[in-house]
């Protein structure tokens, strides 16, 4: 475990004004002051024994000459405490910092300024000590008489919600810690300027919360510009400077990067070495952490002796109990278990929860972490039974954790989060794969899975849910503001930097990003009360809560793409080593709650069968069938034995298997169409029943055959439609956009009169009605269909041996186009083909309607979206979180059923196949059944399953409610 470095300002401006408030006349008293003064200099300077000296002969003088009780005698009562803390020397600090606050109040009363300066620095104490509980109320105590006293927006207000953050973020509550350091930071540099010592402590904070969140390259560039405000202030052998040396090597470390770590933590060490006392618990950690640089090399003899030393000096300077201490013995326990020497590790590691458990409570992320690595022991001593109640608690412990967290987070920043805890989700994948016999570890895999599978979609969902039904007017406004946000990113992504150079395009394009995040947290957190209220069961729970919605004949399929380690290394392994394997695991679940689990394999050829597959459908490729088959042999014959009689499956894909129909999978006699009803869901525990009090909607709007504004002209036999293929990504794109891409669709228009002849209430909008501003704008719909052309630009290659189009034109090369897979995924409406914008025409981006857009509807209470475009179930694909793009938007935006495409479709026939749909849909048939029947009845005309496959149905299977046709 790597330990962050929390530097915090100490409130020395009301000292310092009450001291040279003082005129003495007495020698002594002239001679104190000089002494507090160069006490004062040797403090700021890092030189704290020689300060002590300094400090004690002011302290002797002023109580010789003014007695016990006078406010100068707390004044250098309170100088020597802050003295004695920065040494690590809390006992001798906590009885100065006490007695001088016994002073201050009786002479001044419980709410003076100064008196909030010594409850504030006895809380300092407390948090360093790990004494969290006494230390919160005399934050809160203190900030109170400062904002009281100076208003809201003073220095020392900024230094008092400074302290309260170090208090969150030692605790683990990122979510609290975040904003306090945030308006700290915006006080200080208002008040004191951008340039100074106090702006960089609130800069190195913030980045703390970052780098324990995962999050570096937000942390890099705050340490950085940190790093630059304390060299220039104070000089480049200042303690200070350190910290945040420490810090950012902190970043390279945890992203492997040692070669660029290690200096960074020498100089850091030789700085403080050189100002601090030898057993100062700033040095343990610096030599904690270079350890750690060494360990993940495999360079035990080297790292051995400095977790010895940094441990001796915390138990030197911290007594046994601090939670350094603990971080300590795990981390030296680590590189015993690391060497098979697990005999020395367990005591180590035991010592270390129970002082972690003592310090913070049953559940903070400390111990889970612990739990794991004495599970690991467990297993490694083949002790499988005594190791899953750990496991189980640690996932426990942070499925808590996430559910804190999630309440304050935007979008990306749950992303981000969800990836860094992955880590220990592996560890569960594996595990199972060893023992898949164990109905426990079975039950814990699947519990992990179904938590954490499309976590970051749901959240992301509910905060929209939330907001459009049970927020005020101000979040609305907000909600707004964030949209408007969204569709200035998207035009400006669109349109290129034109005039701009690219750094300035690029700043443009991430100050929009930043701001819309920013939002998206506030929105988060007002919305947090209401949406704990519905948070998802137990991990204990949820396997049965899913069970029980399962119909009788079906069952649960979850596929998990996971990185595969040994869960015992040979011993002298680090466990930071080369790249894990991918695997592929299946785990089932059935309506009476059992469980099976079976290993796929090595990802790599599931993979590349996957892409051989929906590449072969999507150019119609008459050998499609032997893919079909490959694909059908590595990810789904294996399951057969598992699911006996079961036909009626519920597919929760990860990775590539996200992109195929598995009806088109071929047992080499026929399709799994034939045999097998499937569904598709995000995560199984899309099964659990949404909250009832949104009624459906009964409105159906059709929007189709948009006027691209260019000639109408005849399609060529075979000709698809919706899909762009942009040679390059922006200088070419309006030239991409008034040429051939965007080719009429009759079809589509004889697709929306095929609906309104099933629904007569249908509202259709076509040919220049079709607009980007109607659908941004129309009411909850119970279906929202749109036929048109449809986008997604990739950004990587293809997996070798495909023929996928790996890049669209220079989008994957150019640095300033857009990365988010939301603005690279869309559709297109009225004024596609428009030239150059003029005071006549629309412009492309007006034209163009993004994922990153569509993600802001109001579809809570829409049961049905059908994409009727190309590539509208494409994106990019998160491992465990889904595909990012046209149908991550409409499931954040509240859609319970999504049918979409997996490749170009053709024009000429897929308004057939929608025609059967919405019949099969009115006749009673559940929203993907009626699918899978709308696909078996024109494969009768169109065998080849490039014309019947190339939809699926994402979400609810359950027929429609209060949708039926109007009486004539």
């Amino acid at each position: 475990m790597r330990h962050v470095l929390k530097w915090t300002v100490v409130v020395l401006c009301c000292t310092a004004v009450a001291a040279a408030a003082q005129q003495p006349t007495d020698a002594r008293l002239v001679e104190a002051q000089a002494a507090f003064d160069e006490a004062t200099t040797l403090y700021k300077t890092g030189r704290y024994a020689e300060a002590v000296v300094q400090g004690e002969r002011a302290l002797s003088l002023r109580e010789t000459v003014l007695g016990g009780t006078h406010l100068d005698v707390a004044i250098s009562l309170n100088l020597l405490g802050i003295l004695f803390w920065n040494q690590g020397l809390y006992d001798r600090a906590e009885s100065l910092y006490q007695r001088a606050l016994a002073i201050r109040e009786a002479a001044l009363g419980k709410h003076h300024p100064v008196v909030a300066n010594s409850v504030n620095n006895l809380a300092l104490l407390y948090v360093d000590q790990g004494l969290y509980d006494q230390a919160e109320p005399l934050y809160h105590r203190a900030l109170a008489i400062w904002e009281e006293a100076f208003g809201k927006d003073h220095a020392v207000v900024g230094s008092g919600l400074n302290n309260l953050a170090i208090l969150y973020l030692s605790r683990g509550l990122y979510g609290q810690a975040e904003p306090h350091f945030q308006r700290a930071l915006a006080i200080r540099e208002a008040a004191l300027g951008k340039n100074h010592p106090d702006v960089a402590t609130s800069l190195n904070n913030l980045a703390n919360v970052y780098m324990r969140q995962g999050l570096y390259d937000r942390a890099d560039p705050l340490y950085q510009r940190a790093l630059a405000i304390r060299e220039a202030a104070l000089g480049k052998n200042h303690p200070d400077v350190a910290t945040t040396l420490h810090n950012l090597a902190l970043v390279y470390d945890e992203q492997g990067l040692y070669g660029r770590a290690e200096p960074l933590y020498l100089r850091a060490l030789a700085i403080e070495e050189a100002a601090l006392d030898k057993n100062h618990p700033t040095i343990a950690t610096s030599l904690n952490n270079l350890a750690i640089v060494y360990k993940a090399q495999g360079l035990y003899d080297r790292a051995e002796p400095l977790y010895r030393r940094a441990l001796a000096i915390r138990e030197v300077a911290l007594g046994g109990n601090h939670p350094d201490i603990a971080q300590s013995l795990e981390n030296l326990g680590n590189i015993y278990a690391e060497q098979g020497r697990y005999g020395r590790a367990e005591p180590l590691y035991q010592r270390a929860l129970a002082i972690w458990e003592a310090a913070l409570g049953k559940n903070p992320p400390q111990v889970a972490s612990l739990l794991n690595s004495i599970a690991l022991i467990r297993l490694a001593q083949r002790r499988p039974g005594a190791a899953v109640p750990l496991f189980t608690r640690a996932f426990a412990v942070s499925e808590l954790r996430l559910r804190h967290e999630a309440l304050d987070f935007s979008e990306s920043r749950l992303a981000s989060f969800l990836q860094h805890l992955r880590v220990d989700a592996q560890v569960l994948n594996a595990l199972v794969r060893a023992h898949p016999e164990d109905a426990r570890v079975r039950s814990l895999a699947l519990s992990a899975v179904l938590l954490m599978k499309g976590r970051s979609v749901e959240e992301t969902a509910n905060i929209s849910r939330t907001l459009y039904r049970s927020l005020g007017a101000e979040d609305r406004r907000t909600f707004e503001r964030l949209r408007g946000l969204r569709t200035q990113l998207a035009n400006l992504s669109l349109e290129g930097p034109g005039s701009r150079s690219p750094a300035d395009y690029q700043q443009r394009l991430n100050t929009l990003a930043v701001q819309g995040d920013s939002l998206e947290a506030e929105l988060a957190k007002r919305s947090a009360p209401l949406r704990a209220l519905t948070a998802l069961p137990r991990p204990a729970e949820i396997v049965g809560r899913v069970a029980a919605f399962l119909p009788k004949d079906g069952a649960l399929v979850e596929f998990v793409a996971y990185e595969d380690r040994p869960l015992v290394p040979r011993p002298g392994t680090p466990r930071t080593g080369p790249p894990a394997q991918l695997r592929y695991l299946a785990l089932v679940l059935f309506p009476d709650a059992s469980t099976r689990a079976l290993d796929l394999g090595p990802a790599a050829p599931i993979e590349l069968a996957a892409t051989r597959l929906r590449d072969g459908l999507a150019i119609r490729d008459a050998q499609f069938q032997a893919s079909a088959q490959a694909l059908y042999r590595l990810a789904f014959q294996p399951l057969l034995p598992i699911l006996g009689e079961t036909r009626r499956l519920f597919l929760s894909p990860d990775g590539q298997l996200s992109l195929v129909p598995f009806a088109a999978l071929h047992d080499g006699r026929r399709f799994l169409l034939d045999s097998f009803d499937f569904t598709y869901l995000t995560s199984g525990k899309d099964l659990l029943p949404r909250p009832q009090d949104i009624p459906p909607s009964s409105s159906v709007f059709v929007l189709a055959d948009p006027d691209f504004h260019a000639s109408p002209r005849t399609e060529p036999p075979g000709q698809t439609r919706r899909s762009a293929s942009l040679d390059r990504f922006f200088s070419t794109l309006r030239a991409d956009l008034v040429t051939s891409t965007w080719v009429p669709l009759p079809g589509t228009r004889q697709e929306a009169q095929g609906i309104q002849r099933l629904l007569p209430q249908a509202q259709l909008f076509l040919g220049p009605e079709a607009t980007k501003e109607r659908l941004l704008k129309l009411p909850t719909p119970g279906i929202l269909h749109i036929a048109t052309h449809g986008f997604f630009l990739e950004d990587a290659p293809a997996p070798s041996g495909s023929r996928a189009i790996g890049h669209f034109g220079a989008l994957g090369d150019d640095p300033v186009a857009p990365r988010d897979p939301l603005l690279r995924s869309g559709l297109a409406l009225v004024g596609a083909r428009a030239p150059e914008p003029d005071a006549s025409s629309p412009r492309s981006d007006a034209a163009l309607v993004t994922a990153l857009e569509l993600a802001g509807l109001d579809l809570w209470g829409t049961q049905l979206v059908v994409l009727s475009a190309c590539d509208t179930g494409r994106g990019d694909v998160k491992l465990g979180q889904g595909v990012s793009g046209l149908r991550r938007a409409m499931v954040v935006a509240g859609a319970e059923t999504l049918v979409m495409s997996l490749w170009k479709v053709d024009d000429g026939f897929t308004h057939l196949l929608m025609e059967a749909y919405y019949a099969n849909l009115l006749a009673g048939q559940g929203r993907a059944s009626a699918l899978r029947e709308a696909m078996r009845s024109l494969r009768a005309s169109r065998p080849h399953p490039h014309y019947w496959a190339p939809f699926i149905s994402l979400g609810s299977d359950a027929p429609l409610r209060a949708i039926s046709p109007l009486p004539h």
